[in-house]
């Protein structure tokens, strides 16, 4: 049985703000020689999100783009909006033309507003994309990783599969993979510092998982 084209274009989400969302986002562009784009930023705009993964990547493929919105304050997008009087909305965001592989970095998690009545959930809607989860072990963390499926897989959205971050938890993982019965991507290793040198080596380690899934 022949396996699936792997997307040209991924969303990465997390179960929650600080879960590796970005680092997990550089080893997929390294892994995939994609291209890496953040519709929006919060806050951070002297070393932004974009900036990191620009520094970790070393193929010659990859390609950072702007943000659509670059906002000053280190808050949620709808909050950091109004802060600087700016209105946010979902059907004004695009996904950049590129013939390139896309991997798109949300904001915190699914439930993060955007303005008064659209979430990052609408977002990954409008753009039309299938979803890779980010899921770190913590207390509370099953429930903030079934909770993202639950509400993505209410949407109507397609999960393409799940990567966990940092410390292994071998009964909360296999809990999470039995219940949602999600492609397991593997693990991005614990390390004190993420240099270009750790990128590459998990990107290898990505590429080869992800290969056993879909046809790279």
């Amino acid at each position: 049985m022949s396996k699936p084209k792997f997307p040209q274009h991924i969303f990465i989400t997390g179960i929650g703000t600080e879960v590796g969302k970005t680092v997990t986002s550089a080893i997929f562009c390294q892994a995939l020689e994609a291209d890496y784009w953040k519709p929006i930023q919060a806050g951070g705009l002297e070393f932004t999100d974009r900036h990191f993964v620009q520094s970790k990547l070393t193929n010659p493929q990859s390609k950072t783009i702007d943000e659509a919105h670059a906002l000053k304050t280190a808050a949620s997008p709808h909050v950091a909006a109004a802060i600087e009087e700016i209105h946010i909305e979902v059907g004004d965001i695009n996904l950049p033309h590129t013939t390139n592989k896309l991997v798109v970095e949300g904001a915190g998690g699914v439930m993060v507003p955007i303005n008064s009545d659209e979430l990052m959930l609408n977002l990954i809607l409008h753009l039309d994309i299938p979803v890779v989860i980010v899921s770190r072990n913590y207390l509370g963390s099953i429930n903030h990783t079934l909770l993202t499926c639950e509400m993505l897989n209410t949407a109507g959205c397609e999960i393409l599969g799940i990567i966990f971050n940092g410390e292994e938890n071998k009964a909360t993982e296999e809990f999470i993979l039995n219940y949602t019965n999600l492609n397991c991507f593997g693990r991005i290793e614990q390390t004190e510092e993420v240099t270009s040198e750790f990128v590459t080596a998990q990107a290898v380690k990505l590429r080869n998982r992800l290969s056993e899934h879909f046809e790279l």
